[in-house]
């Protein structure tokens, strides 16, 4: 949504999530790999499954990653596309 705000009971939010805030490296992982598995995003789980958009430039999945980090009231490290690029194997 607009405002990161997530559909509820479909997609989490992005706007003050706590699971993304937790393991940059994680997050990083879901982007290129993809995730099947239930998730707990400030206090609600989800299911929904995210397929992988590893075709996505190492500087796109870091930029993406940033504008998460710096949108809707979040305030996360910084992502550089060598990061990204150590975790797609």
């Amino acid at each position: 949504m607009a405002k990161g705000e997530g559909l509820p009971g479909g997609y989490p939010p992005l706007a003050g999530s706590d699971h993304l805030s937790k393991d940059q490296d994680k997050s990083i992982s879901i982007i290129l790999k993809g995730q099947n598995e239930e998730i707990t995003v400030n206090g609600t789980k989800y299911s929904v499954p995210m397929a992988a958009m590893n075709s996505l430039s190492d500087q796109q999945v870091a930029d993406v990653l940033n504008y998460i980090g710096n949108s809707w009231g979040n305030q996360f490290n910084t992502v550089t596309p060598a990061q990204v690029k150590s975790k797609r194997n």
